[in-house]
């Protein structure tokens, strides 16, 4: 015989027809719930996938990796900075800022936000706020013409538009014969750019640097630079590195002190969905439990005579464990084409789930797309074909053990 025996025995007792056909239910039942669990689990973590990569996409592409920042002003020697900063390995680009709090205020209306003072050409290096443009344009600011760039929410809670005067008021005041009244200064909006998604509080302005030095009295404003990394997961070593060399009246922040705790909800997210989808390829194998015990009660008339034929408890054993695994690797090999086949079509089953019940799953307002994004990654796909596939056969073990214990005088007793 060219195949081991208890191969051959269990690979015969997967196809044969069963006197009980409550055990071939069963046991097609178990197949069918790994199969559904594999999909799902690889689905969701696609979709799940998908979402992270598009959130750290958009989130980099506005919000600075490393912030060097300081009371003094460095508008006039930046550059020098620059080049100091740019020698440490692993910073590929900076840009200049100039920052202040503010407050937008259109007649009874008024919004919250960072005022940053930026150089454009320079801006350009390290994020893509020219490319969130969506409408006017980031080169419109120019020094002495006051415009300003405001986020998408700020421009529908204030109804502003392209053109538009806004006045920004600071939190300093100006002393005055009069006495004190806050320093503002009005704008005029030249650039909307989109902020949906956006996880932060108060949305930045944009002005140009030097209209931002007029607007913020001296010695009350902060300037430094934003820096652009190779590998943004770098940020905090090399913010390390950045603080040992620079003086003491400079502050180093990163992306992971200011929203790391956004990145680690999101990576959490993903865990708790892993473990609680897992559960469905658990009850499978539990119900893969159920069915094996039945065929061992069923099958035990031919172990006896297995045993009498020289057959080894061992062997016994193998014989079920094989027929386990069979089932489980089945079940998964479907589930893993199912799991495919649906991350490559998810989108149009919701576009038709939206239009058949008239709701929007994905709100443009909440995400940067009206579409699920996915990515498969190779890692989730091993990870879950392992476990579903080690799941079948820790199922698979007690049943064989159950079967190793059969003693032939027992069960050939009453035959």
């Amino acid at each position: 015989m060219i195949r081991p025996l208890p191969v051959y025995i269990g690979l015969r007792y997967t196809r044969a027809k069963r006197r009980n056909r409550f055990i071939s239910f069963i046991s097609f039942a178990s197949t069918i719930g790994i199969a559904l669990g594999v999909a799902v689990l690889l689905t969701v973590l696609s979709v799940m996938n998908g979402f992270d990569e598009q959130i750290r996409t958009h989130f980099f592409a506005m919000a600075p990796q490393v912030t060097l920042s300081t009371e003094q002003d460095i508008t006039a020697n930046w550059p020098e900075l620059a080049k100091t900063v740019g020698q440490i390995t692993g910073v590929q680009a900076s840009a200049p800022f100039v920052s202040g709090e503010g407050m937008l205020v259109k007649t009874n209306l008024l919004s919250g936000v960072n005022v940053f003072g930026i150089l454009p050409d320079q801006e350009a290096k390290i994020s893509k706020l020219s490319q969130q443009m969506s409408s006017g344009n980031v080169d419109s600011l120019t020094p002495g013409r006051f415009n300003i760039v405001i986020p998408q929410s700020s421009a529908t809670q204030l109804n502003l538009q392209v053109g538009d005067p806004i006045n920004v008021f600071t939190s300093q005041a100006t002393t005055t014969p009069l006495g004190l009244f806050p320093r503002y200064r009005q704008f005029t909006v030249s650039g909307i750019y989109n902020n949906a998604g956006s996880n932060t509080l108060q949305q930045p302005v944009y002005i140009a640097m030097d209209d931002a030095q007029r607007l913020f009295a001296a010695g009350r404003r902060i300037s430094g630079l934003h820096l652009k990394l190779a590998d943004v997961y770098q940020a905090p070593q090399i913010s390390q590195r950045l603080q040992r060399l620079l003086p003491s009246e400079f502050s180093v922040t990163n992306w992971t002190v200011e929203s790391g705790a956004f990145f680690q909800a999101l990576a959490m997210e993903k865990t708790m969905m892993f473990i609680i989808l897992l559960l469905i390829i658990a009850i499978a194998a539990f119900n893969l439990v159920s069915m094996l015990m039945m065929v061992v009660h069923e099958k035990q008339p031919d172990i006896a005579i297995l045993r009498t034929l020289g057959a080894t408890p061992t062997v016994i054993k193998n014989i079920f464990l094989v027929q386990g695994s069979v089932l489980g690797i089945f079940g998964t090999l479907i589930g893993l084409i199912a799991g495919l086949i649906l991350t490559w079509k998810v989108n149009p089953v919701v576009n038709a789930l939206q239009q058949t019940f008239r709701v929007q799953f994905i709100p443009t307002s909440a995400y940067w797309s009206n579409f699920l994004p996915t990515k498969i990654l190779y890692s989730d796909v091993i990870i879950v074909c392992l476990i579903s596939l080690g799941l079948s056969l820790l199922a698979a073990l007690y049943p064989a053990l159950v079967a190793y214990r059969v003693q032939p005088a027992e069960a050939l007793r009453y035959e």
